[in-house]
């Protein structure tokens, strides 16, 4: 990367709903002194985001460039350090920015929770991009950093790991249009080419190396209802964890298996006690599964497409802010120890406490690099910012928190 760049952070999609909430958060929290632009298809859209942000945002440089637009998306990246994009479904419109911030040695970071789109950049891209130093980042949100970030942090406090379990505890936020747009453009590539499906079934799909994975057996996601003896709860689903999972484990492969030959890693959510605990985790677990046959049958798509929210839309201003998730992930080491990451935060998950995830992350890889891993490629949150980013988070009133049971 040259020594000196232009801008210090792009924010491409800053006119959609979680990139107006990432402005307003760079606004409100980046330095004094740090250079950020704002970028989109719109000189008008941007010129209304901008004007909202208040003083410290009045002399952001605005830059037109549109998803499909190589040569203006190579000239965005030449100019600054990083990049943090919101504009998805990635798998349709986010590789031409990856290809531009990787020829240009620019750092990039998103939201993406497709691994079919994250599997595709680290085939092309994962060589390629060390050369120019670039670090492409996915999951830079609610995927997956709670999880990636949160076992990295018990790792960094209780050395090698074994049977790892992630439990959403609470959670209140609103359904995330761009999420739904990603699922659906995932039923759709799998309706193209089932090969796909056994991909995304790969529990390992994003490993660097994947004849390398200790043999564990099957590593599946939980589907139904399974009773915690030890928590004296029901879990159920846990929608992200298909994806949330990928990520950790190639966390654990790129730091050479640090975690452990015998790290295993799920997810699920909490539904309480009891008939009424065992019932809400059947449903999550019959909703997912409905969720996914609906969109992939003609007549229900249809209805589906009217209800469900669109890509850029998002949920009321006041359940942005009174949304918010408590997450505990539970580890046992070798010798039988037990620890657990507490991990939370204040906003709804996949908009207000995501577009800090997003915007700490952008100011991480831009002005921390120097006190970052040594690594470069398509990296994952844990393995490209680590613990720096960890207490950036904290710094900003997130809880990554390790005690003993």
């Amino acid at each position: 990367m040259a020594p000196t760049r232009e801008l210090d952070v792009v924010l491409f999609g800053a006119t959609g709903f979680v990139g107006k909430l990432t402005a307003e958060y760079l606004a409100r929290a980046a330095p004094d002194g740090a250079r950020i632009g704002l970028a989109g298809r719109s000189q008008t859209k941007l010129e209304a985001v901008r004007d909202q942000l208040g003083a410290r945002a009045a002399d952001w440089p605005l830059i037109v460039a549109d998803a499909t637009d190589g040569t203006a998306l190579a000239d965005l990246a030449a100019r600054t350090t990083a990049v943090a994009t919101t504009v998805g479904p990635y798998r349709w419109h986010g590789m031409p920015l990856v290809e531009a911030s990787a020829a240009a040695g620019t750092h990039y970071a998103d939201l993406t929770g497709e691994p079919l789109f994250m599997r595709e950049t680290i085939e092309r891209l994962h060589t390629p991009a060390p050369a120019s130093g670039a670090r492409i980042v996915h999951t830079c949100g609610f995927d997956s950093i709670p999880s990636d970030i949160g076992v990295l942090v018990l790792h960094e406090a209780a050395g090698e790991l074994t049977d790892t379990t992630l439990v959403v505890r609470r959670i209140r936020g609103g359904v995330s249009g761009g999420t739904l747009a990603s699922l659906k453009g995932t039923v759709d590539d799998v309706k193209k080419d089932r090969s796909l499906a056994k991909v995304l079934g790969d529990p390992y799909a994003l490993s660097p190396d994947r004849d390398a994975e200790p043999k564990l057996g099957k590593e599946r996601d939980l589907r139904g209802a399974e009773h915690s003896d030890e928590l004296g709860t029901w879990f159920g689903p846990f929608v992200m964890a298909s994806v949330n999972t990928r990520v950790v484990r190639r966390s654990n492969a790129l730091q050479g298996w640090a975690y452990g030959r015998q790290f295993r890693y799920r997810e699920v959510m909490d539904f309480g006690s009891g008939v009424s605990g065992r019932a809400k985790a059947l449903c999550m677990g019959g909703g997912i599964a409905a969720l996914a046959g609906g969109l992939a049958l003609p007549p229900s798509r249809l209805v589906l497409d009217r209800v469900l929210p669109d890509p850029g839309e998002g949920p009321k201003d006041d359940l942005v802010r009174r949304g918010f998730f408590v997450i505990e992930i539970h580890v046992r080491t070798p010798t039988g120890e037990r620890r657990t990451c507490r991990v939370e935060a204040r906003g709804d998950p996949g908009y207000g406490a995501t577009s800090v995830m997003l915007g700490e992350s952008a100011l991480c890889l831009a002005l921390d690099r120097d006190r970052l891993p040594d690594r470069a490629g398509v990296l994952t949150p844990a393995t490209a910012m680590g613990t720096v980013l960890a207490n950036r988070l904290r710094a900003a009133g997130q809880t990554f928190e390790v005690a003993k049971p």
